[in-house]
């Protein structure tokens, strides 16, 4: 599947990958950042943004993507960060294809399964009637029954959009999504650990990573695996204290 990406600057290569429900376009900013030392290549994953839609839908067809987005740049020595579902992405990739990166920084998401927790999110993108709506405020006015927080629903409506016809469409294939949630919250495994170095990076006020649960696990997948924590932070780390993350990853990949 040829994936829709942006790239920005020179240097040695670096994908970011963004998490469920997201687009490239969410790390626009960090990634005008980074690309003052790398070539930025910051990639919609399938059923997502700009990317094409399929019915299929896993941490595994992700990874090939992945790897037939490398090869068809013909990128060496890559660096990858990835956030929440992204994250798994690069994990499951790094585990299979370990010679074709050279560091990996997975921000706030362990490599276990998750419970279900998404369905209001679904149940408010199903609550807006496309044809109905007049304005990206009507759809926002809806989705407010279902997502309360205004943070999570200006990052959700990232994905409406006005097609040529006047109307509006969602940019991700949400009937795929909702199909396939349970890939998307399934464990990533693997027999041959990856033993490059990589940096798990988490929110303190989130817990999908939890260090006294998670770190063993993680280890045993990533034996040169290093957790650190930024403060004052949930899931959406990057976004909400975007220049210690740009700090930490720099220290990180610089090192």
């Amino acid at each position: 599947m040829e994936l829709n990406y942006k790239t920005l600057g020179q240097g040695q290569p670096l994908l970011i990958l963004h998490g469920l429900f997201g687009t490239l376009d969410n790390w626009q900013t960090l990634g005008k950042q980074f690309s003052e030392n790398f070539q930025v290549f910051l990639i919609d994953l399938r059923n997502h943004g700009r990317s094409p839609h399929s019915d299929e839908f896993s941490y595994q067809l992700m990874s090939d993507d992945l790897l037939e987005f490398i090869q068809q740049h013909q990128l060496k020595e890559a660096l990858i960060i990835g956030h929440s579902m992204g994250g798994k992405v690069a994990m499951n990739f790094a585990l299979q294809h370990p010679d074709q990166l050279s560091k990996l920084l997975v921000a706030d998401i362990a490599p276990k399964h998750y419970p279900p927790h998404h369905d209001d999110i679904i149940a408010g993108f199903r609550s807006i009637d496309l044809n109905a709506i007049q304005s990206r405020q009507d759809a926002d006015t809806k989705l407010a029954e279902m997502v309360p927080d205004l943070g999570t629903r200006m990052f959700l409506l990232k994905n409406l959009y006005r097609k040529e016809d006047n109307t509006f469409g969602w940019r991700l294939n949400l009937d795929a999504i909702e199909k396939n949630l349970d890939q998307v919250l399934s464990t990533i495994e693997s027999t041959t650990p990856f033993t490059k170095p990589v940096l798990f990076l988490r929110g303190a006020n989130s817990r999908y990573i939890k260090p006294d649960q998670d770190l063993a696990p993680i280890k045993a997948l990533f034996p040169a695996a290093e957790i650190k924590t930024i403060e004052n932070a949930g899931h959406w780390l990057h976004a909400e204290q975007p220049e210690e993350f740009y700090r930490i990853a720099m220290e990180f990949l610089q090192a």
